[in-house]
């Protein structure tokens, strides 16, 4: 399964030992900024976008 931008950023933070560069920041914003393009363009190409479905078979649902 894929990771979310916001459970890639968790994950760095707990690895950097509770510390976050602005890079990481600019990173997880880019990487949500992605997902979201993705997203849209899966669901218009499909026809019928189904928003949780999508979410649940990309990421996992809401496994942390």
């Amino acid at each position: 399964m894929k990771q979310t931008a916001v459970q890639w950023l968790i994950e760095q933070f707990w690895n950097n030992e509770g510390m976050l560069t602005s890079k990481k920041l600019e990173q997880a914003k880019e990487m949500e900024k992605d997902q979201i393009i993705i997203a849209y363009d899966n669901g218009w190409e499909t026809g019928s976008y189904y928003p949780e479905k999508y979410y649940n078979e990309t990421y996992g649902g809401n496994k942390w």
